[in-house]
């Protein structure tokens, strides 16, 4: 498994610039981490780039992204991309991972490099918009947006016993969580409950665009000596959807 993290990070590093069908999105030599996922790395801003869709706009939440076709209903938005991928991207960038949130013998809530997330997307009249990834998300204690930043948990590995085979635990669509998992990649360092009963945070209905509508998502881990927002719109949601399923 070592072996694979050293060679997407090579891969970051060295891949080929996405064959975009936008020259804007050509112009900021972006690299696409796999042909089949819509994953690219920003060397220059130290940023990961995730394009995907909104999922869902009301109702509360567990994830504030899934990958496509695992938790869409618990998601606002789901991403077209395996999470290993996301994983290798940031770590590429300079971001550490820490370690998800511990339940025993006493709580310890998730560590890891702080992570802003900036969606973008165009509108009905083709307008290109902005938002924190927080204001699509609501506390259902206080009526206000999320005010916490995501911190890069890192999710963990399981076995196969038969096999011997190992798999990433993010895999199973606990990709960017509002709610604290053991297998989140991506969590919030607070406390906040998977217990449907007990949700913490819901949908911000009144800022979400239409469902389906494309939207890319922007991962910048706060790194030292380097400003909290760093680089421009990067478009990828111009780019035409992947047909089918994403590939494994």
């Amino acid at each position: 498994m070592r072996n694979v993290l050293i060679l997407l990070m090579w891969l970051s590093w060295c891949g080929v610039a996405t064959h975009a069908a936008d020259p804007a999105v050509d112009a900021q030599k972006l690299i696409r981490l796999s042909p089949d996922h819509e994953v690219w790395i920003d060397k220059v801003n130290k940023r990961v780039i995730l394009g995907g869709q909104i999922a869902l706009r009301e109702g509360q939440l567990e994830m504030f992204a899934c990958l496509a076709k695992t938790k869409e209903h618990e998601s606002v938005v789901a991403v077209n991309s395996k999470a290993f991928l996301i994983h290798a991207g940031l770590v590429a960038i300079g971001a550490e991972p820490g370690h998800p949130a511990q339940f025993r013998p006493v709580y310890r809530p998730a560590t890891g490099t702080e992570v802003e997330i900036t969606a973008y997307w165009s509108d009905e009249q083709g307008r290109r918009q902005q938002i924190r990834a927080q204001e699509w998300l609501k506390n259902v204690k206080t009526g206000k947006a999320m005010s916490e930043n995501w911190v890069f948990a890192g999710s963990g590995y399981w076995t196969d016993r038969e096999t011997g085979q190992k798999y990433y635990q993010a895999e199973e669509g606990d990709l960017i969580c509002v709610s604290n998992f053991a297998t989140a990649m991506l969590d919030v360092p607070i406390e906040s409950t998977n217990t449907n009963a007990a949700l913490l945070f819901e949908a911000n209905s009144a800022k979400i665009p239409d469902r389906g509508r494309r939207v890319s998502l922007v991962l910048t881990p706060k790194l030292k000596d380097l400003p909290a927002v760093r680089g421009d719109d990067p478009k990828v949601d111009l780019l035409p959807k992947p047909k089918g399923e994403v590939k494994n």
